[in-house]
């Protein structure tokens, strides 16, 4: 897949099949839109386009509502899609000006003229345009009058639910974790740079490892311990997961986000490392004291082997 940042580093192509969107956290409903864009792209004899924009649409529209929070970071995206087959992705930057631009004049001059599109696949609820105006019906004119292909993709469902990013983000806000991976096909995953705490964990026999996530849009499960996977470079590890102000040792301010790497014993401040959240396992808790945290840290770890 070669990426391309902006519609303008892109070399016009004879054949293009083409879909539009945010595609964030590149769900199982996703990977349905860009298989059926690769099998269309073949059947012109031509290449697949994923055309998204950066930052979301919302960030720029309403910057006063800076509370909308992302499955993935651009570097995670990247390499979800890298893995969907698809031939190009143009992530071009989205600005005021560019959301002036009306339905007709997107589909002409950015579509036909620049993109060459000669299939576009939409999704079941896609608008376009300044102010969403743009409707299916209106593309299906303007596909007519500029002579390419129209598609429309129905909507994945999964337990008689419709697969979106909004329903995954609910789930993940609500600590449903496996519903949220089911939607997704993968585990949810957080990258972050491993930083110095005040190593607590060590004195309870838990060593963690403090995470620090650098992208304040990306989504941040709630306060609980989870099951999750740890990758360090190639390495994988099994390991337990807490995110909250531990109150039984003393409550902090922020919210923390420590992992305890089973079988594993290095010094990696300073690294990158990424978790994968395969279960919720309890809400954070406050102990009497800490030979109960102890007791119930045996308990979380136990689980989380059995979970994993």
């Amino acid at each position: 897949m070669k990426v391309h940042f902006g519609i303008d580093e892109f070399e016009t192509r004879q054949n293009i099949a083409l879909t539009i969107g945010t595609f964030d956290g590149v769900h199982l409903g996703h990977k349905i839109v860009l298989q059926n864009l690769i099998k269309q792209a073949k059947k012109i004899n031509g290449e697949s386009v994923l055309l998204t924009f950066h930052p979301h649409p919302r960030l720029v529209l309403y910057p006063e509502n800076n509370d909308l929070k992302m499955l993935n970071t651009q570097e995670e995206k990247i390499e979800l899609l890298d893995k969907t087959g698809i031939d190009h992705l143009i992530i071009h930057p989205f600005t005021r000006e560019f959301s002036r631009l009306s339905s007709t004049e997107f589909v002409r001059d950015i579509l036909v003229n620049k993109l060459n599109t000669k299939v576009l696949i939409t999704g079941h609820d896609h608008h376009f345009g300044r102010n969403r105006e743009g409707s299916f019906q209106e593309l299906n004119e303007l596909a007519t009058l500029y002579s390419f292909e129209l598609e429309k993709q129905p909507a994945l469902e999964i337990e008689s639910i419709n697969v979106s990013s909004t329903k995954v983000r609910t789930a993940i806000q609500e600590g449903d974790i496996g519903k949220a991976n089911t939607f997704l096909g993968y585990h949810y995953q957080l990258m972050g740079e491993v930083v110095e705490g005040d190593q607590l964990g060590r004195t309870l026999g838990f060593p963690t490892a403090n995470i620090f996530v650098k992208n304040h849009h990306k989504l941040i499960p709630p306060v609980g311990a989870y099951a999750v996977y740890v990758f360090r470079n190639n390495d994988k590890f099994k390991g337990m997961l807490n995110i909250g102000k531990r109150p039984t040792i003393h409550n902090v301010s922020k919210k923390t986000i420590e992992v305890n790497i089973f079988d594993f014993d290095n010094t990696i401040y300073g690294e990158n490392i990424v978790v994968e959240f395969v279960e919720k396992i309890r809400d954070e808790k406050k102990f009497d004291d800490v030979h109960l945290l102890q007791k119930q840290l045996e308990i979380d770890k136990n689980k989380c082997l059995n979970l994993l």
